[in-house]
């Protein structure tokens, strides 16, 4: 049988999501508790990977087994892993059900206080410079639709091309926040802060919003501004069709 976990987790001590040698990541940590429970040797497979410092609200994975797996396992799994990792839900899913392929869409939130807060400086990145959000939701919106995102993805990325197909991008402000939402069928390696670090650009003034074409066209990280920084970013939704779940 096939099941799904619903993951949560506090990015700031891991290295990321995806398991690597010599280093601490989420994926290890929880395969180590399940194969703990389970008493045999277990690999999950998640619905895509986080970068080192970046934060999860909601994330999946799967898991392979032939053992008919209780809810109780989520209470057990929550007693061995770390503070900042939690297990939310679990369910079946059909055969082919799959936490990467199957996944509709995925979102992320940019997170941005300008009140500087020692409470939150692992979660918002702090900027009190200036910013013209009319602008740089004017070149939010060209982000918009299916194209090639090679110029903010990383550089010696393995994939088979770049083209996602973004539906939402924008920038709210929230009290003393300022928070990009952005959703798309997938995300390429760094996408996510590369494009935040560009729409800043814009809105300190040092480019225009129109620019943003510019910049898609040409393919080339090197055109894209700087990474934001990492602690600031949060996956926050991935989606799969009702059907996934077994009856």
């Amino acid at each position: 049988m096939r099941y799904f976990f619903e993951i949560a987790y506090n990015g700031t001590p891991f290295h990321g999501w995806q398991k690597q040698n010599n280093a601490k990541t989420v994926q290890e940590e929880v395969e180590k508790a399940l194969s703990k429970v389970l008493q045999r040797d277990v690999s999950i497979l998640g619905s895509g990977r986080t970068d080192t410092g970046v934060h999860c609200e909601q994330q999946f994975f799967h898991l392979e087994t032939d053992d008919k797996l209780s809810t109780q396992l989520v209470y057990t799994l929550n007693k061995m892993l770390a503070p900042e990792i939690a297990i939310n839900n679990m369910f079946p899913v059909v055969e082919d059900g799959h936490a990467r392929f199957s996944a509709i869409s995925r979102k992320y939130e940019y997170r941005i206080t300008i009140k500087k807060d020692p409470f939150q400086k692992d979660f918002k990145y702090f900027f009190n410079r200036p910013l013209d959000i009319k602008t740089m939701n004017e070149a939010a919106a060209l982000l918009i639709g299916k194209q090639d995102f090679e110029s903010f993805s990383k550089v010696k990325t393995e994939v088979n091309n770049f083209v996602c197909d973004i539906t939402e991008a924008e920038w709210k402000i929230e009290g003393t926040d300022l928070i990009f939402h952005i959703r798309a069928n997938r995300f390429l390696r760094g996408m996510v802060r590369a494009v935040v670090g560009t729409l800043l650009d814009v809105g300190l003034g040092k480019i225009a919003p129109m620019e943003l074409k510019n910049i898609i066209i040409a393919k080339n990280r090197k055109h894209a501004g700087a990474a934001a920084p990492a602690h600031g970013l949060f996956l926050t939704e991935v989606t799969y069709p009702s059907e996934i779940r077994k009856k």
